[in-house]
């Protein structure tokens, strides 16, 4: 079972309506020392995924928040029928150059996919999924944008580090080994021998 201070963390985390920083649980929680909230938030992680049960503790957009198992989703939007936000692939080509490329300015943006994003990126901004970041030190001062937390919370990551990489994304449109295994030649003598062929003592 966690410990009274697991179980203060877990109640905190619970309640807070994003992901919660271990810096923000130490500075709610300064009558305790910083690495035993660390060893607390470890034993509540470990408590919840030795459990087995609907939710997580997961490490999410630098914090941690409870999540339900991937593996109950769909039982999950049985119950909540909630609508799951839908990405043109425009906004999607958008969003991942801004994840791969940022820091990155619109003019950069619409250079790498040819096409004008004004519409997109502001579509993005309005759902938090990018953030204005400051202005690029070049004439006409352009606005840099980057990712924003509620795009790490979305996607599940728990910081930009852990994005898939190009070899990664590169690897799911391959054809397994045994997938392009040619066909074998069989011949008429080569085939298994049926059970009354094969030699008993």
């Amino acid at each position: 079972m966690p410990s009274e201070l697991s179980a203060i963390i877990e109640s905190i985390v619970f309640t807070a309506e994003s992901a919660i920083s271990t810096d923000r649980i130490c500075d709610l929680l300064n009558e305790f020392e910083r690495d035993e909230v660390r060893a607390a938030l470890a034993e509540l992680a470990e408590y919840h995924e030795g459990r087995s049960g609907g939710f997580e503790l997961a490490a999410v957009a630098g914090g941690w928040q409870f999540r339900t198992r991937p593996a109950f989703q769909s039982y999950v939007t049985r119950h909540i029928k909630a609508k799951s936000s839908k990405f043109s692939q425009s906004a999607l080509e958008t969003l991942a150059i801004v994840a791969y490329r940022q820091p990155i300015t619109r003019a950069e943006i619409e250079h790498l996919r040819g096409v004008d994003c004004g519409g997109v990126l502001k579509s993005l901004l309005e759902k938090r999924l990018v953030r204005i970041l400051g202005k690029k030190d070049i004439p006409g001062r352009p606005l840099i944008y980057g990712t924003s937390k509620e795009f790490l919370e979305i996607f599940g990551l728990k910081d930009l580090k852990s994005l898939p990489t190009l070899k990664e994304i590169q690897a799911l449109d391959e054809v397994p080994q045994y997938e392009r295994q040619e066909e074998l030649p069989l011949g008429q003598e080569e085939l298994v021998p049926v059970e009354s062929d094969l030699p008993f003592e």
